[in-house]
């Protein structure tokens, strides 16, 4: 279903909204692709072959996660010290990228007109401290009520919020574009609206609720 009066009075009835951030608000998603691709290209092309599967495939997953088991693929010994290095390294790869890659069309415009009307609450799977550099950036920080960045587990901020705003799950609505995002909202109750990518056809096929291309009006 692409985006239209109807879906947009949709995401106007829900009290809280929380928003992904690659892929729902900047369509920054292969800019972490390329990242990843570039970092774990040293070590052979079925090596980084193998990251961007699993990147694509697994896009609401922390880097956290994600680097430790891309360094075993590798063949490195795994610790703190060298998850950090790598960590950083993709840091400086995607900060820049991410701020300059293009809005989703119809987002900022919807979340400029509507955060003083709805509570928004940012969940995504960068880094705390590099999400709100990047907010500070694009000058969007005070669309959101609450900004949640990695380590946070957005199935648990979604919990917590629930409990703190008093609110049901009916009166609530998750837009994501991963699987991540599809069952946080799902083990919290909360209906979800999907953002469709070239990137996430296999939950396209299994989501039987809206989904959208964009924020626009049709």
């Amino acid at each position: 279903m692409e985006t239209d009066c109807d879906t947009l009075l949709f995401i106007a009835k829900a009290k809280i909204v929380f928003w992904d951030f690659d892929g729902v608000i900047k369509d920054s998603v292969n800019v972490k692709t390329a990242a990843f691709e570039k970092l774990f290209e040293p070590y052979g092309y079925e090596v980084s072959k193998k990251v961007v599967c699993h990147h694509e495939a697994n896009g609401g997953v922390s880097r956290f996660d994600k680097i430790p088991l891309y360094l075993s693929w590798a063949g490195e010994e795994v610790t703190d010290e060298l998850v950090e290095i790598f960590c950083n390294r993709f840091s400086r790869l995607v900060i820049r990228s991410v701020i300059e890659s293009p809005w989703v069309p119809g987002v900022f415009e919807y979340l400029e007109d509507n955060f003083h009307k709805q509570y928004f609450v940012l969940l995504t799977a960068t880094p705390q401290k590099e999400i709100e550099e990047i907010l500070i950036s694009l000058e969007i920080g005070h669309f959101f009520r609450e900004v949640f960045g990695a380590p946070f587990k957005k199935v648990d901020k979604i919990k917590k919020v629930l409990r703190m705003q008093n609110i049901t799950p009916d009166q609530v609505l998750m837009i994501g574009d991963s699987e991540t995002d599809f069952l946080a909202a799902e083990s919290n109750g909360v209906p979800f609206l999907l953002r469709r990518t070239s990137l996430n056809g296999s939950l396209q096929d299994r989501h039987i609720g809206i989904s959208v291309r964009d924020f626009t009006i049709k």
